[in-house]
Protein backbone atom coordinates (compact mmCIF):
# COMPACT_ATOMS: atom_id res chain seq x y z
CA UNK A 1 0.00 0.00 0.00
CA UNK A 2 1.59 3.26 -1.11
CA UNK A 3 1.81 6.25 1.23
CA UNK A 4 1.82 10.02 0.80
CA UNK A 5 2.55 12.92 3.11
CA UNK A 6 0.63 16.15 3.75
CA UNK A 7 1.03 18.83 6.39
CA UNK A 8 -2.65 19.19 7.34
CA UNK A 9 -5.43 16.79 6.34
CA UNK A 10 -9.02 17.97 6.68
CA UNK A 11 -11.59 15.18 6.84
CA UNK A 12 -14.97 16.37 5.59
CA UNK A 13 -15.67 19.11 3.03
CA UNK A 14 -18.87 20.50 4.48
CA UNK A 15 -19.06 24.07 5.73
CA UNK A 16 -16.66 23.69 8.67
CA UNK A 17 -14.06 21.69 6.80
CA UNK A 18 -14.25 24.05 3.84
CA UNK A 19 -13.78 27.11 6.07
CA UNK A 20 -10.89 25.47 7.90
CA UNK A 21 -9.16 24.69 4.61
CA UNK A 22 -9.77 28.27 3.45
CA UNK A 23 -8.02 29.71 6.48
CA UNK A 24 -5.17 27.19 6.37
CA UNK A 25 -4.48 27.59 2.66
CA UNK A 26 -4.63 31.39 2.84
CA UNK A 27 -2.08 31.11 5.62
CA UNK A 28 0.29 29.21 3.35
CA UNK A 29 -0.23 25.74 4.80
CA UNK A 30 -0.04 22.55 2.77
CA UNK A 31 -3.58 21.22 3.15
CA UNK A 32 -5.57 18.40 1.58
CA UNK A 33 -9.33 18.01 2.08
CA UNK A 34 -10.76 14.49 1.92
CA UNK A 35 -14.52 14.11 1.33
CA UNK A 36 -16.23 10.73 1.13
CA UNK A 37 -19.02 12.00 -1.16
CA UNK A 38 -19.31 14.06 -4.33
CA UNK A 39 -19.24 17.89 -4.37
CA UNK A 40 -22.51 19.47 -3.26
CA UNK A 41 -24.00 16.27 -1.85
CA UNK A 42 -27.17 16.43 0.26
CA UNK A 43 -26.43 13.74 2.87
CA UNK A 44 -25.21 15.93 5.71
CA UNK A 45 -25.87 19.35 7.21
CA UNK A 46 -24.28 21.88 4.83
CA UNK A 47 -26.53 21.67 1.77
CA UNK A 48 -29.40 23.87 0.68
CA UNK A 49 -29.84 27.52 -0.22
CA UNK A 50 -30.74 29.14 3.11
CA UNK A 51 -29.56 29.46 6.70
CA UNK A 52 -30.42 32.20 9.17
CA UNK A 53 -27.66 34.57 10.23
CA UNK A 54 -29.40 34.93 13.55
CA UNK A 55 -27.90 37.31 16.13
CA UNK A 56 -30.48 36.70 18.89
CA UNK A 57 -27.99 35.40 21.45
CA UNK A 58 -27.51 36.60 25.01
CA UNK A 59 -24.07 35.04 25.55
CA UNK A 60 -21.28 37.61 25.02
CA UNK A 61 -18.94 35.02 23.52
CA UNK A 62 -21.41 34.11 20.79
CA UNK A 63 -22.07 37.77 20.04
CA UNK A 64 -18.33 38.43 19.78
CA UNK A 65 -18.05 35.54 17.33
CA UNK A 66 -20.96 36.93 15.34
CA UNK A 67 -19.23 40.30 15.04
CA UNK A 68 -16.15 38.55 13.66
CA UNK A 69 -18.26 36.29 11.46
CA UNK A 70 -19.96 39.28 9.86
CA UNK A 71 -16.55 40.66 8.87
CA UNK A 72 -15.28 37.31 7.59
CA UNK A 73 -18.41 36.65 5.53
CA UNK A 74 -17.74 40.02 3.92
CA UNK A 75 -14.17 39.01 3.16
CA UNK A 76 -15.35 35.78 1.54
CA UNK A 77 -17.92 37.68 -0.54
CA UNK A 78 -15.27 40.12 -1.72
CA UNK A 79 -12.85 37.33 -2.61
CA UNK A 80 -15.40 35.14 -4.37
CA UNK A 81 -17.45 37.95 -5.92
CA UNK A 82 -20.57 36.07 -4.81
CA UNK A 83 -23.32 37.50 -2.60
CA UNK A 84 -23.64 35.17 0.39
CA UNK A 85 -25.23 37.11 3.26
CA UNK A 86 -28.42 39.07 2.59
CA UNK A 87 -29.61 41.41 5.40
CA UNK A 88 -33.27 40.39 5.54
CA UNK A 89 -33.61 40.98 9.28
CA UNK A 90 -34.87 38.32 11.68
CA UNK A 91 -37.79 38.43 14.10
CA UNK A 92 -37.98 36.38 17.30
CA UNK A 93 -41.20 35.91 19.24
CA UNK A 94 -42.97 33.62 21.65
CA UNK A 95 -43.45 33.51 25.40
CA UNK A 96 -40.70 30.94 25.82
CA UNK A 97 -38.00 33.62 25.47
CA UNK A 98 -37.23 36.73 27.56
CA UNK A 99 -37.19 39.13 24.63
CA UNK A 100 -36.33 42.26 26.61
CA UNK A 101 -33.27 40.59 28.12
CA UNK A 102 -32.29 39.43 24.66
CA UNK A 103 -32.73 42.97 23.27
CA UNK A 104 -30.40 44.40 25.90
CA UNK A 105 -27.74 41.72 25.42
CA UNK A 106 -27.83 41.96 21.63
CA UNK A 107 -27.57 45.75 21.72
CA UNK A 108 -24.64 45.56 24.12
CA UNK A 109 -23.12 42.96 21.81
CA UNK A 110 -22.98 45.37 18.90
CA UNK A 111 -26.11 44.53 16.91
CA UNK A 112 -29.24 46.59 16.42
CA UNK A 113 -32.26 45.26 18.31
CA UNK A 114 -35.76 46.64 18.82
CA UNK A 115 -38.98 45.41 20.40
CA UNK A 116 -42.21 45.79 18.46
CA UNK A 117 -45.76 45.06 19.53
CA UNK A 118 -47.65 42.35 17.69
CA UNK A 119 -49.85 44.68 15.66
CA UNK A 120 -46.89 46.74 14.41
CA UNK A 121 -45.00 43.58 13.49
CA UNK A 122 -47.99 42.07 11.65
CA UNK A 123 -48.50 45.32 9.72
CA UNK A 124 -44.88 45.17 8.60
CA UNK A 125 -44.77 41.41 7.91
CA UNK A 126 -48.33 40.24 7.20
CA UNK A 127 -47.13 36.77 6.32
CA UNK A 128 -46.48 36.06 10.02
CA UNK A 129 -48.83 36.04 13.00
CA UNK A 130 -47.70 37.24 16.42
CA UNK A 131 -49.45 37.22 19.80
CA UNK A 132 -46.98 39.19 21.91
CA UNK A 133 -43.84 41.30 21.72
CA UNK A 134 -41.53 40.78 18.76
CA UNK A 135 -37.76 41.18 18.82
CA UNK A 136 -36.48 42.56 15.51
CA UNK A 137 -32.80 42.41 14.53
CA UNK A 138 -32.40 44.39 11.29
CA UNK A 139 -28.74 43.42 10.89
CA UNK A 140 -29.50 39.69 10.85
CA UNK A 141 -30.12 37.93 7.58
CA UNK A 142 -29.97 34.91 5.34
CA UNK A 143 -26.89 32.98 4.19
CA UNK A 144 -26.77 30.91 1.00
CA UNK A 145 -25.38 27.63 2.31
CA UNK A 146 -24.41 25.88 -0.93
CA UNK A 147 -22.81 29.01 -2.37
CA UNK A 148 -20.91 29.60 0.87
CA UNK A 149 -19.38 26.12 0.89
CA UNK A 150 -18.44 26.47 -2.77
CA UNK A 151 -16.82 29.85 -2.09
CA UNK A 152 -14.75 28.52 0.82
CA UNK A 153 -13.57 25.53 -1.21
CA UNK A 154 -12.83 27.59 -4.32
CA UNK A 155 -10.86 30.07 -2.23
CA UNK A 156 -8.95 27.27 -0.53
CA UNK A 157 -8.12 25.65 -3.87
CA UNK A 158 -7.02 28.99 -5.31
CA UNK A 159 -4.58 29.27 -2.40
CA UNK A 160 -3.17 25.82 -3.06
CA UNK A 161 -5.40 23.40 -1.14
CA UNK A 162 -6.01 19.98 -2.69
CA UNK A 163 -9.64 18.85 -2.77
CA UNK A 164 -10.05 15.07 -2.87
CA UNK A 165 -13.60 13.84 -3.55
CA UNK A 166 -15.30 10.46 -3.20
CA UNK A 167 -12.56 9.32 -0.86
CA UNK A 168 -13.27 7.67 2.48
CA UNK A 169 -10.95 8.06 5.49
CA UNK A 170 -10.49 5.22 7.99
CA UNK A 171 -8.02 3.66 10.43
CA UNK A 172 -6.79 6.92 11.93
CA UNK A 173 -3.76 6.33 14.17
CA UNK A 174 -1.77 8.75 16.31
CA UNK A 175 1.98 8.03 16.18
CA UNK A 176 3.23 11.17 17.92
CA UNK A 177 2.44 14.82 18.63
CA UNK A 178 3.16 15.68 14.99
CA UNK A 179 2.38 12.37 13.33
CA UNK A 180 -1.08 11.07 12.43
CA UNK A 181 -1.68 8.36 9.85
CA UNK A 182 -4.79 7.09 8.14
CA UNK A 183 -6.08 5.12 5.18
CA UNK A 184 -7.91 6.70 2.27
CA UNK A 185 -9.97 4.66 -0.16
CA UNK A 186 -11.24 5.76 -3.54
CA UNK A 187 -12.19 4.07 -6.81
CA UNK A 188 -8.54 3.24 -7.45
CA UNK A 189 -7.95 1.47 -4.16
CA UNK A 190 -6.47 2.32 -0.76
CA UNK A 191 -3.30 3.96 0.47
CA UNK A 192 -1.90 5.40 3.67
CA UNK A 193 -1.47 9.11 4.32
CA UNK A 194 0.90 10.62 6.89
CA UNK A 195 0.11 14.10 8.20
CA UNK A 196 1.38 16.48 10.83
CA UNK A 197 -2.21 17.42 11.71
CA UNK A 198 -5.62 15.94 10.98
CA UNK A 199 -8.73 18.14 11.35
CA UNK A 200 -11.90 16.08 11.65
CA UNK A 201 -14.96 18.01 10.48
CA UNK A 202 -16.97 14.97 9.49
CA UNK A 203 -20.33 16.13 10.84
CA UNK A 204 -22.67 13.22 11.47
CA UNK A 205 -19.79 10.82 10.76
CA UNK A 206 -17.48 12.25 13.45
CA UNK A 207 -17.96 9.44 15.96
CA UNK A 208 -17.43 6.79 13.28
CA UNK A 209 -14.34 8.53 11.91
CA UNK A 210 -12.68 8.82 15.31
CA UNK A 211 -13.81 5.53 16.85
CA UNK A 212 -10.86 3.78 18.39
CA UNK A 213 -8.39 6.63 17.96
CA UNK A 214 -6.21 6.42 21.05
CA UNK A 215 -6.45 9.46 23.30
CA UNK A 216 -9.34 11.15 21.48
CA UNK A 217 -12.39 11.48 23.71
CA UNK A 218 -15.60 12.97 22.41
CA UNK A 219 -18.59 14.22 24.40
CA UNK A 220 -21.92 12.61 23.64
CA UNK A 221 -22.92 13.51 20.07
CA UNK A 222 -26.49 12.87 18.98
CA UNK A 223 -27.19 12.63 15.24
CA UNK A 224 -30.80 13.36 14.26
CA UNK A 225 -32.71 13.57 11.00
CA UNK A 226 -34.50 16.92 10.74
CA UNK A 227 -37.22 17.73 8.23
CA UNK A 228 -38.01 21.35 7.43
CA UNK A 229 -40.33 22.18 4.55
CA UNK A 230 -40.74 24.97 2.01
CA UNK A 231 -44.28 26.36 1.87
CA UNK A 232 -45.60 28.24 -1.15
CA UNK A 233 -46.06 31.95 -0.34
CA UNK A 234 -49.45 33.41 -1.23
CA UNK A 235 -47.80 36.61 -2.47
CA UNK A 236 -44.58 35.93 -4.34
CA UNK A 237 -43.51 39.57 -4.00
CA UNK A 238 -43.99 39.78 -0.23
CA UNK A 239 -41.07 40.64 2.06
CA UNK A 240 -40.15 38.01 4.63
CA UNK A 241 -37.70 38.28 7.51
CA UNK A 242 -36.13 35.22 9.02
CA UNK A 243 -38.07 34.10 12.09
CA UNK A 244 -37.76 32.16 15.33
CA UNK A 245 -40.73 31.18 17.50
CA UNK A 246 -40.20 30.00 21.08
CA UNK A 247 -43.11 28.13 22.69
CA UNK A 248 -44.04 28.17 26.36
CA UNK A 249 -45.45 25.21 28.27
CA UNK A 250 -48.09 27.37 29.96
CA UNK A 251 -49.24 28.99 26.71
CA UNK A 252 -52.11 26.97 25.16
CA UNK A 253 -51.36 28.45 21.73
CA UNK A 254 -47.85 27.01 21.63
CA UNK A 255 -47.65 24.30 24.31
CA UNK A 256 -48.30 21.67 21.64
CA UNK A 257 -45.10 22.56 19.72
CA UNK A 258 -42.59 19.69 19.79
CA UNK A 259 -39.75 22.26 19.68
CA UNK A 260 -39.01 25.88 18.79
CA UNK A 261 -39.59 26.91 15.17
CA UNK A 262 -37.16 28.58 12.78
CA UNK A 263 -37.70 29.77 9.25
CA UNK A 264 -36.89 32.13 6.40
CA UNK A 265 -37.73 32.77 2.77
CA UNK A 266 -35.64 30.68 0.39
CA UNK A 267 -35.81 32.50 -2.95
CA UNK A 268 -37.25 30.27 -5.65
CA UNK A 269 -38.26 27.55 -3.20
CA UNK A 270 -40.72 29.08 -0.74
CA UNK A 271 -40.93 29.94 2.92
CA UNK A 272 -38.84 27.47 4.90
CA UNK A 273 -40.06 26.42 8.34
CA UNK A 274 -38.86 23.67 10.62
CA UNK A 275 -38.79 22.34 14.16
CA UNK A 276 -35.41 22.92 15.78
CA UNK A 277 -33.74 19.68 16.91
CA UNK A 278 -36.96 17.66 17.06
CA UNK A 279 -36.01 14.77 14.79
CA UNK A 280 -35.33 11.12 15.62
CA UNK A 281 -31.83 9.83 16.30
CA UNK A 282 -30.33 8.11 13.27
CA UNK A 283 -27.24 6.41 11.90
CA UNK A 284 -26.07 8.72 9.08
CA UNK A 285 -25.32 5.72 6.86
CA UNK A 286 -28.73 4.15 7.41
CA UNK A 287 -31.18 7.01 7.61
CA UNK A 288 -34.32 6.82 5.50
CA UNK A 289 -34.43 10.41 4.16
CA UNK A 290 -38.20 9.98 4.57
CA UNK A 291 -39.91 12.66 6.73
CA UNK A 292 -41.87 11.47 9.75
CA UNK A 293 -45.61 11.92 9.02
CA UNK A 294 -46.44 13.07 12.56
CA UNK A 295 -43.85 15.84 12.47
CA UNK A 296 -45.04 16.81 9.01
CA UNK A 297 -48.61 17.11 10.26
CA UNK A 298 -47.46 19.24 13.18
CA UNK A 299 -45.51 21.54 10.85
CA UNK A 300 -48.52 21.92 8.56
CA UNK A 301 -50.61 22.83 11.61
CA UNK A 302 -48.01 25.42 12.55
CA UNK A 303 -48.15 26.95 9.08
CA UNK A 304 -51.95 27.05 9.21
CA UNK A 305 -51.98 28.79 12.60
CA UNK A 306 -48.93 31.06 12.43
CA UNK A 307 -47.98 31.65 8.79
CA UNK A 308 -50.99 33.29 7.11
CA UNK A 309 -48.76 34.31 4.21
CA UNK A 310 -48.28 30.73 2.96
CA UNK A 311 -50.47 28.04 1.51
CA UNK A 312 -50.10 25.37 4.19
CA UNK A 313 -51.30 22.67 1.80
CA UNK A 314 -48.56 23.35 -0.78
CA UNK A 315 -45.14 22.38 0.49
CA UNK A 316 -41.98 20.44 -0.31
CA UNK A 317 -40.13 18.61 2.46
CA UNK A 318 -36.39 18.22 2.78
CA UNK A 319 -34.20 16.37 5.25
CA UNK A 320 -30.83 17.06 6.82
CA UNK A 321 -28.86 16.03 9.88
CA UNK A 322 -28.07 17.74 13.16
CA UNK A 323 -25.10 16.57 15.22
CA UNK A 324 -25.77 17.92 18.69
CA UNK A 325 -24.09 18.09 22.07
CA UNK A 326 -26.08 17.92 25.29
CA UNK A 327 -25.80 21.67 25.86
CA UNK A 328 -25.63 22.75 22.18
CA UNK A 329 -22.07 24.01 22.72
CA UNK A 330 -19.58 23.31 19.96
CA UNK A 331 -16.70 20.82 20.20
CA UNK A 332 -13.49 22.62 19.18
CA UNK A 333 -10.58 20.67 20.59
CA UNK A 334 -7.23 19.08 19.90
CA UNK A 335 -5.62 15.88 21.12
CA UNK A 336 -2.03 15.55 19.95
CA UNK A 337 -2.10 15.90 16.16
CA UNK A 338 -5.90 15.48 15.88
CA UNK A 339 -8.17 18.53 15.86
CA UNK A 340 -11.93 18.06 16.17
CA UNK A 341 -14.74 20.37 15.10
CA UNK A 342 -18.15 18.87 15.83
CA UNK A 343 -21.48 19.15 17.59
CA UNK A 344 -22.75 22.30 15.92
CA UNK A 345 -26.22 21.47 17.15
CA UNK A 346 -28.23 23.08 14.38
CA UNK A 347 -26.98 26.62 15.02
CA UNK A 348 -23.40 26.59 13.80
CA UNK A 349 -23.60 27.68 10.17
CA UNK A 350 -23.66 31.42 10.84
CA UNK A 351 -20.37 31.03 12.74
CA UNK A 352 -18.68 29.03 9.98
CA UNK A 353 -15.79 31.39 9.12
CA UNK A 354 -14.96 31.89 12.81
CA UNK A 355 -15.10 28.16 13.52
CA UNK A 356 -12.83 27.58 10.53
CA UNK A 357 -10.42 30.18 11.88
CA UNK A 358 -10.43 28.51 15.30
CA UNK A 359 -9.81 25.03 13.92
CA UNK A 360 -7.08 26.32 11.61
CA UNK A 361 -5.37 27.96 14.59
CA UNK A 362 -5.52 24.72 16.57
CA UNK A 363 -4.01 22.86 13.61
CA UNK A 364 -1.24 25.43 13.24
CA UNK A 365 0.13 25.16 16.77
Amino acid sequence: MSARTVDVAVVGAGAMGAATAWHLARGGRDVAVFEQFEPGHARGASHGASRNFNVAYTEPEYLAWLRDARVLWGELEAESQVALLEPTGIVTHGRGRDLEAARVAISEGGFEAELLDASAAEARWPGLRFDGPVLHNPGAGRLHADASVRAFLSGAAASGAELVWRTAVADIEIHGDDDVRFTVTDSDGSHRVHARRLVCTAGAWTVKALAGVKGVTLPALRVTQEQPAHFRPRDASASWPGFNHHPAGDDPATAWFPAPVYGMLTPGEGVKAGWHAAGPQVDPDRRSYVPDPARTAALVRYAQEWLPGVDATAFTEITCTYTSTVDARFVLDRTGPVVVGAGFSGHGFKFTPVIGRTLAALASR
